[in-house]
């Protein structure tokens, strides 16, 4: 069955982000108040290190993809194998989310035309964070399809603290190696959200090892062995 998620729920979990999302944009495209702030903080915590590097590369296509593609087969192949309905819409919305951050956040880098901070060389074209929006999805993502297949609730709350800890250890290291402005990474965790909230609705729940036919049967409905009742 469809995770149910309130339709005003939904809207605040999809409307606030991007409010948000739009007045960072506004205010880096403007050159605003906010921008001054950010550069203020940014050169408050740059610290580059090799301990920062690691942890942003926790953010690289190579790292985090990886995660959610193991995730995505796991959940596909669990659902299959406990003949959950629709048992691909979940994967499929995972990747779908996937395909879009670097098809919104490489125009969006185009569009706006950021200089890095002074820890990086001359550039331009750092808002919003790509590291920080692959890791927000492909992380998160992995989490709203792996949790509902957990039986332990110390096991699910496990996994919801661990990808919390992979974004923000991310988001931590960027600003500190000096990759990105910080309003660069607040702004990916927006559009993250976004994406992720698109996901949310898609996994299907089943609780562990119960398939469709032990659901019928349950129900009083009779299965293909049980014959008539």
């Amino acid at each position: 069955m469809p995770v149910s998620v309130p339709p005003r729920a939904l809207s605040a979990l999809v409307g606030l982000p991007l409010l948000l999302f739009a007045l960072i944009t506004w205010q880096v495209v403007a050159d605003g108040p906010l921008v001054g702030v950010d550069e203020r903080l940014s050169r408050a915590l740059v610290h580059p290190d090799r301990f920062s590097e690691l942890l942003a590369d926790l953010g690289n296509v190579q790292v985090a993809v990886p995660v959610l593609v193991v995730a995505l087969g796991y959940a596909a192949w669990h659902g299959r194998a406990t003949g959950v309905d629709r048992w691909w819409l979940g994967p499929l919305a995972g990747a779908v989310a996937m395909v879009l951050v670097p098809a919104l956040v490489a125009p969006l880098k185009e569009w706006t035309d950021r200089p890095g901070t002074p820890a990086v060389p001359p550039a331009v074209g750092y808002y919003p964070s790509g590291h920080t929006a692959t890791a927000v999805v492909a992380y998160g993502a992995a989490t709203l399809l792996l949790v509902p297949l957990l039986r332990s609730p110390a096991a699910r709350r496990a996994l919801v603290v661990l990808c919390a800890v992979l974004v923000l250890g991310t988001s931590y290291g960027l600003v500190r190696r000096g990759y990105h402005w910080p309003l660069d990474v607040v702004a990916s965790w927006c559009l993250g959200v976004v994406l992720l909230a698109g996901v949310r609705p898609a996994v299907r729940r089943t609780p562990p090892g119960i398939s469709r036919s032990t659901r019928r049967s349950s129900s009083g409905t009779p299965s293909s062995s049980s014959g008539p009742s």
